[in-house]
């Protein structure tokens, strides 16, 4: 993991006390909240629709043991709605027309789809308090919001990975310092976000950002990136096209100044529906390709390439990338401590927990490890969500298991990166005891959900609900494993902060008459090898009701089954037997339901 050093601890302590004099300014009332907002959204902090939220981020994915302790203090202490928030949150429950009371769950952290960590219900009294207890442990909220470059995302498995061409971190972490209040691109036209894999696989979805970054080397051996540009879901779902087939590794921030300039420069600030830089790559591809490469020629020759990354600069952030001490190579010569002795699984345990291997554990780049996914999807939890008990026992799995390092995933998880082979079965039974060995990642109960109409002044619709609805319908295992693989995505509104339009089934929330519906879409896809080339999937048809979407799903998975080939995935199944087909089933499903009628296929 990237270790901060003296000058990192101090930028973000001055933040810290920055904030904390801004807070009490305006709770003074000498900082009026018109004023505040900038500086409070700077630091991450929202006000949603009923309480304020705080956003922290989360670099590329990784955590510690320690950060994860002090994200389950913040859940625990400060994650608690005042009376004046809750009543606040009463009296405007009228928002989401005549939607149930909003799920006031309070004590949780959850992860986002962008690797973050949310808040829901944190008096903005309190919030410098966070600050600084997140900067005792080298965290904080900056820029995971504004009109700047947020978060930088990457694939769960970097540096890991047996499919990885190069580790893509030590890139992702020189862009995020090259990146952090920049003071050029503090006011960009729209929100900026990239995404870097260095894998064959593209698990973090790049073709879906602003920027996707593919690490990889040349015929001639060299390393560098595939620059994809104008990605993006939301309104308008676009896929990004390849703006740079081979950039030399080295080149790769000059290369987005450049970018970011021209988008900058030419991307519209009229409208907010059409500012992201998908709309201008759009419109003016090949234009918008040429300034780009006279900007990146300007910084050649005028500027003299001030971004360059120089050999040191990359062996010196590469460092902190090394494999842990306490990890053991194959011949057991690495690490001070001693493999761990293999256990014998009791028989009574055997079938369980080879179900979880399956679908649970992957291939690590080290012969005699594995990478371990801890589920945190379950029955009356939403996607995502983490209690301070559940985040305490995942830094303990976490310490015992895997040289104190966790990461989060695209899918709201968390993954192990450090696990030895023969503490699989001590580790199962420890994720079991802290309910996280659900065998279900990939798998139609292992879906993504953002926090919708429960939490977010934006959404249309709530997702939580309709999550737990699905939950609730398939927790029979062997149901979901005989299944198999499927990406479920449901947001509460366009902004696809649910990432529905690459889910292979889509749900999508969406106002009617001030009610809540909807949308269902097939065929989506976020680029992984399952699911073949991104795609954002079709809509079937007119919205459905909550209480339809549930029934809508389990005649398309009928269909599914009704029609696979020998051990063929759904979105394989639907992409031979075509969307049309399905899309006659999930329609019928709400004219059967509404009569009474059985669907046959």
């Amino acid at each position: 993991m990237y270790q901060y050093t003296p000058f990192d601890r101090e930028f973000i302590r001055d933040r810290a006390i920055q904030f904390r004099d801004q807070l009490t300014r305006n709770l003074n009332g000498k900082l009026s909240d018109d004023e505040f907002k900038p500086l409070r959204l700077q630091n991450g902090w929202y006000v949603q629709r009923y309480a304020p939220m705080l956003r922290v981020a989360v670099p590329y994915g990784e955590l510690s043991s320690k950060q994860l302790r002090a994200l389950a203090v913040i859940a625990r202490d400060f994650d608690k709605p005042t009376p004046q928030l809750l009543e606040h949150a009463q009296s405007k429950q009228d928002l989401i027309g005549s939607s149930p009371a909003p799920r006031l769950v309070k004590g949780v952290a959850h992860f986002t789809t962008r690797q973050n960590v949310q808040y829901n219900w944190i008096p903005l009294e309190r919030s410098a308090d966070v600050m600084d207890l997140l900067a005792s442990v080298d965290m904080h909220g900056i820029q995971t919001s504004g009109n700047c470059i947020r978060n930088i995302t990457s694939d769960e498995r970097a540096g890991i990975a047996h499919d990885e061409i190069a580790d893509p971190r030590p890139y992702a972490e020189i862009l995020r310092q090259w990146s952090t209040l920049h003071p050029e691109f503090a006011y960009l036209p729209r929100k900026f976000k990239i995404a870097i894999t260095g894998a064959t696989e593209d698990r973090a979805a790049t073709a879906w950002h602003d920027v996707g970054l593919h690490l990889y080397k040349n015929g001639s051996g060299e390393l560098g990136f595939r620059v994809l540009v104008g990605g993006g879901m939301g309104r308008t779902p676009l896929i990004a096209p390849v703006l740079k087939e081979f950039l030399p590794a080295h080149e790769i921030i000059n290369y987005i100044e450049a970018v970011v300039r021209v988008f900058n420069r030419w991307g519209r600030r009229d409208n907010i529906y059409k500012a992201r830089i998908k709309i201008l790559v759009k419109a003016e591809q090949q234009r918008f390709t040429g300034e780009v490469d006279a900007e990146f020629e300007r910084i050649h020759r005028e500027d003299n390439a001030p971004h360059t990354i120089t050999q040191r600069e990359l062996e010196r952030v590469r460092a902190m990338f090394e494999v842990p001490n306490q990890v053991l190579s194959p011949s057991g010569t690495q690490g001070k401590t001693p493999a761990p002795a293999p256990v014998l699984v009791p028989p009574q345990h055997k079938g369980a927990f080879t179900r979880w291997l399956d679908q649970n554990v992957a291939l690590h780049r080290l012969s005699d490890y594995r990478i371990v996914t801890l589920s945190f999807k379950r029955p009356g939890q939403a996607p995502g969500d983490a209690t301070a008990q559940q985040l305490e026992e995942a830094a303990q799995i976490c310490d015992t298991f895997s040289c104190s390092e966790v990461r989060v995933t695209h899918a709201q998880n968390l993954v192990l990166p450090w696990v030895h082979e023969n503490d699989l079965y001590p580790l199962w039974l420890a994720a079991k005891e802290a309910g996280f060995a659900q065998p279900n990642i990939g798998l139609i109960s292992d879906m993504i959900a953002c926090p919708g109409g429960d939490y977010c002044a934006l959404a249309n619709a709530r997702s939580i609900p309709v999550a737990d609805s699905i939950t609730q319908r398939f927790t029979d295992l062997d149901e979901i494993l005989d299944i198999g693989p499927v990406d479920l995505h449901i947001s509460g509104c366009i902004n696809s902060c649910g990432h529905h339009h690459s889910g292979h089934i889509g749900v999508l929330g969406v106002d009617k008459d001030g009610q809540e519906w909807y949308q269902v879409t097939l065929g989506g896809s976020d680029g992984s090898e399952l699911g073949g080339a991104p795609t954002p999937g079709r809509v079937v048809g007119p919205s459905f009701s909550s209480e339809e979407v549930v029934g809508v799903i389990e005649e398309v998975l009928a269909h599914y089954t009704a029609h696979r080939l020998a051990q063929e995935p759904f979105i394989h199944t639907l992409k031979r037997v075509g969307f049309e087909s399905f899309k006659v089933v999930a329609n019928a499903a709400r004219l059967s339901r509404k009569s009474g009628e059985t669907v046959t296929n």
